[in-house]
């Protein structure tokens, strides 16, 4: 089992990935999609809406690929973390655990990316072995 390890974290990255990018992508590609979410961000009181909401969406689409690709998985969990620390606070606040376990899923995903890094067949991986 020693061979295969690792490969939990890239099983993990493609699904977080794939929620990520699928979960902003309408946001990227109809502005219509991004001015609902700012409503929805102006709704909970947050300050600056149109701006929370195209760093928000990018964040999660740009994270989304670095998780994808494992390139840099320690930095980018950095500000997934923030943008999960944030949603729960912003659109689940009061919620129950059944509705706010996207969310959570995600925010711990990033912790175990920031503890463990992106695993095998990564681009991290490879640069890691470049320097050796």
């Amino acid at each position: 089992m020693q061979k295969f390890q690792g490969y939990g974290l890239l099983l993990l990255r493609l699904l977080i990935a794939a929620r990520l990018i699928y979960g902003v992508q309408d946001n990227i590609f109809s502005w219509e999609r991004m001015v609902e979410f700012e409503h929805f961000l102006a709704k909970h009181g947050v300050p600056y809406p149109v701006l929370g909401a195209v760093v928000s969406v990018y964040v999660q689409f740009i994270c989304g690929v670095l998780v994808l690709l494992g390139a840099f998985i320690r930095w980018a969990s950095i500000p997934l973390i923030i943008n999960f620390i944030a949603a729960l606070f912003i659109a689940h606040r009061g919620d129950t655990l059944v509705g706010m376990f996207q969310a959570l899923t995600i925010l711990i995903t990033g912790f175990v990316f920031l503890f463990e890094g992106a695993g095998k067949l990564s681009i991290d991986e490879r640069l890691s072995k470049r320097r050796s």
